[in-house]
C-alpha cells in the first residue's frame, strides 16, 4: 500500500470513529430560541412565564422537539436551532396550546376574499394570480368556493405589512416568520397577513407567494400545522415545483375532515361589486393526484437510494429522505435541504476521499459538499467513465477498502477506480458473479461498518465487504426502526 493510500485510510478511520464535540450555544442563539418558543409554544394552562426560566424553556423545547420529530431532550442543541432558524409561518405549532382555542370552520361554503394592498416585489397581476391559485388548491378538494370582492369586508382579508401592523402579532423582518393567518371567527378571523420585508416572487427564488399563500389559507379555513414534513401545512417553508403542485394527502385529509370532499357541483357565483367587475372563480373539477408521505414502516417500501453523509445514513424515497444519525431518525423533503436536487433519484454514494455525496438521476450527476451543492454540477453520467450506452444507474456503492465505486445497472456491475479515475478492466460483470446469492434487481446500495448492503424490492441483502459472502437477508427498513 502506498503512503498516500495509507494516509487516506488513517484519515477515514479518524473521521469514521471520532465523535465531534458539538459547538457551544452562544447567548444570541439562546435569546433567539427563547423568543421563538414563547411565540410559537405557549405554556400549558396552569403554567406561566413566571415559571423558572430554565424549566419554562425546557418544557417548550420538549414540545417543539416532539412536534418536529427531533430527539426529545428539553435542551437547546444544534439540531433544534437549525429547525428554529428556517423561514416559516408565524402561527403556533401545537394546537392544544394555540392562542386559538376550539375547532374552527366556516359555516358556509361560499366565501369572499379581498386583496387590500400589494407587495412592490411583484406585478399586481402576478399577485392576483398567485392568490387565486392558492385558494383553488383548497376549492379543488372541497365544496368551498371563493369570490373576490374589491371593497368592503370580505371573509378573508389579504394584506402585506411590516413590523407592528395592528393585529397584536408584529412581523420580525426578513427570512424569519413569512406570514400568518387567523382561523375562522368573527372579526379578524380568516384574514391572512404577509410580511412585506420578505422577498416574494412568482418563481422559486426567495419565497414563492403561491406556496406561502396556500399554506396561510389553510389556517384561514381552520387547519392547524401538520407534523408531516411533506404536508403543505408543515410549518417550515419548503420549495416545491409550483407548476406540478398537487395538495398532499395529509392536507386533503385535514380539509375534507372539516368540509367534506368536492361535490363536483359548481355553484353559480355572483360578484359583490359593480357589474363591470369580474370575480375570480374557482370551478370544481377532479383534483390532481394527492402525493402521500412514504411510511418507513411499510413492509412493501422500496427505497430509491441510500448513502452515507459524514457519518449519517440517508435513505431516499420519492420526494423525501430519512436521515439517521446519533440514534435519531428524521424525515424531510429533499427540496427542504437541496432545492436543486430532483425528486425520485436513481442512486447515491459518498466519497470519503473527496468528502462529497454524488446523486444520480438519468444521465445527470449532482455533487454535494455537506448540505451545499458543488458548483459546476450537474454533469453527465459519462464523467465517471461509464459507456455512452448506459443511460441510468440503478444503484451505486463506494467500497472504502478498495476505493472502488460499484455502479449497478440492470443485472450488471461496472467498477470505477477513484484513485486512477478509470473504469476497472474486466467489467461489466454479472451481479450474481460478484455477489453470490444476490437475487433480484439491485435498487439501492451502501457500505456500513464492514458490510455491504444491497437492496432489492422490500428486501436488503447483507454481504461481508471483504469476500462478498452473503450473511443475512433483512427487511429494507432494518436501519429505519418503527
Amino acid at each position: 500500500m502506498t503512503c498516500y493510500k495509507l494516509c487516506i485510510l488513517i484519515s477515514l478511520v479518524v473521521v469514521g470513529y471520532s465523535s465531534p464535540i458539538p459547538p457551544p450555544i452562544d447567548e444570541e442563539d439562546v435569546t433567539m430560541a427563547e423568543s421563538f418558543l414563547k411565540k410559537l409554544y405557549p405554556l400549558p394552562e396552569g403554567l406561566s412565564d413566571g415559571t423558572q426560566r430554565s424549566s419554562s424553556m425546557s418544557l417548550r423545547l420538549k414540545e417543539m422537539q416532539t412536534f418536529f420529530g427531533l430527539k426529545v431532550t428539553g435542551k437547546l442543541n444544534e439540531e433544534t436551532l437549525n429547525v428554529m432558524k428556517k423561514p416559516r409561518c408565524g402561527v403556533p405549532d401545537v394546537a392544544a396550546y394555540s392562542v386559538f382555542e376550539g375547532d374552527y370552520k366556516w359555516k358556509k361554503n361560499d366565501l369572499t376574499y379581498r386583496i387590500e394592498n400589494y407587495t412592490p416585489d411583484m406585478r399586481e397581476a402576478d399577485v392576483d394570480a398567485a392568490i387565486q391559485k392558492a385558494l383553488k388548491v383548497w376549492s379543488d378538494v372541497t365544496p368551498l368556493r371563493f369570490t373576490r370582492i374589491f371593497s368592503g369586508t370580505a371573509d378573508i382579508m389579504i394584506s402585506f405589512a411590516v413590523g407592528d401592523h395592528g393585529d397584536g402579532y408584529p412581523f420580525d423582518g426578513p427570512n424569519k416568520f413569512l406570514a400568518h393567518a387567523f382561523p375562522p371567527f368573527a372579526g379578524i378571523g380568516g384574514d391572512a397577513h404577509f410580511d412585506d420585508d420578505e422577498d416574494f416572487t412568482k418563481y422559486n427564488k426567495k419565497y414563492n407567494l403561491f406556496l406561502v399563500a396556500a399554506h396561510e389559507f389553510g389556517h384561514s379555513l381552520g387547519l392547524h400545522h401538520s407534523q408531516d414534513p411533506g404536508a403543505l401545512m408543515y410549518p417550515s417553508y419548503v420549495e416545491r415545483d409550483v407548476d406540478t403542485f398537487a395538495l398532499p394527502q395529509d392536507d386533503v385529509n385535514g380539509i375534507q375532515y372539516l368540509y367534506g370532499p368536492n361535490s363536483d357541483e359548481t355553484p353559480e357565483e355572483t360578484p359583490e361589486e359593480t357589474p363591470d367587475e369580474t370575480p375570480d372563480e374557482t370551478p370544481a373539477k377532479s383534483p390532481p393526484t394527492a402525493p402521500s408521505t412514504p411510511d418507513k414502516c411499510n413492509p412493501n417500501l422500496v427505497l430509491d437510494a441510500v448513502t452515507m453523509l459524514r457519518g449519517e445514513i440517508m435513505f431516499f424515497k420519492g420526494s423525501f429522505f430519512w436521515r439517521r444519525y446519533r440514534n435519531t431518525v428524521e424525515h424531510h423533503l429533499i427540496k427542504a435541504f437541496w432545492p436543486e436536487i430532483p425528486d425520485n433519484i436513481d442512486a447515491a454514494f459518498e466519497s470519503p476521499i473527496e468528502d462529497k455525496v454524488y446523486i444520480f438521476k438519468g444521465e445527470k450527476v449532482w455533487a454535494l459538499y455537506g448540505y451545499d451543492l458543488v458548483q459546476g454540477y450537474p454533469k453527465d453520467l459519462s464523467s465517471f467513465g461509464l459507456p455512452k450506452k448506459v443511460k441510468k444507474v440503478d444503484a451505486a456503492l463506494y467500497d472504502e477498502q478498495t476505493y472502488k465505486i460499484l455502479f449497478f445497472t440492470n443485472n450488471k456491475i461496472y467498477s470505477y477506480d477513484e484513485m486512477t479515475r478509470r473504469m476497472e478492466e474486466g467489467y461489466p460483470k454479472q451481479v450474481k458473479d460478484v455477489f453470490p446469492g444476490m437475487t433480484g434487481k439491485v435498487t439501492a446500495a451502501f457500505q456500513f461498518r464492514g458490510f455491504m448492503y444491497l437492496f432489492s424490492g422490500s428486501k436488503m441483502f447483507e454481504f461481508e465487504s471483504y469476500d462478498k459472502t452473503l450473511y443475512r437477508v433483512l427487511d429494507n427498513n432494518y436501519f429505519l426502526p418503527c
